[in-house]
């Protein structure tokens, strides 16, 4: 019979696993291109009801915005602990 300290230790690794995952997903390829293909795809629906002629090109500019700042998210996270929370630990 595992002891109370063994459950919670397997809860605690349980959560941890579940939670690596979750962050996997967050800064993944798939989530990204999934994304950036909705993001498209609404745009691109949204000039064809508005009549926009070759809609499929410029529904690329909101896609390209997102990537972009996709990109650079990684090097401003790294900037801001440095600048700010760094500086208050």
């Amino acid at each position: 019979m595992p002891s109370p300290l063994e459950d919670r230790v397997r809860a605690i690794e349980a959560r941890n696993a579940k939670v690596e995952a979750h962050k996997a997903w967050e800064t993944s390829l798939a989530r990204r291109g999934f994304l950036a293909g909705v993001t498209w795809l609404a745009a691109t629906l949204t000039l064809a009801v508005l009549e926009v002629e070759r809609p499929f090109l410029p529904a690329l500019v909101p896609v390209i915005g997102y990537v972009i700042s996709t990109l650079s998210l990684p090097y401003l996270r790294r900037f801001w602990i440095r600048r700010f929370h760094d500086k208050n630990s």
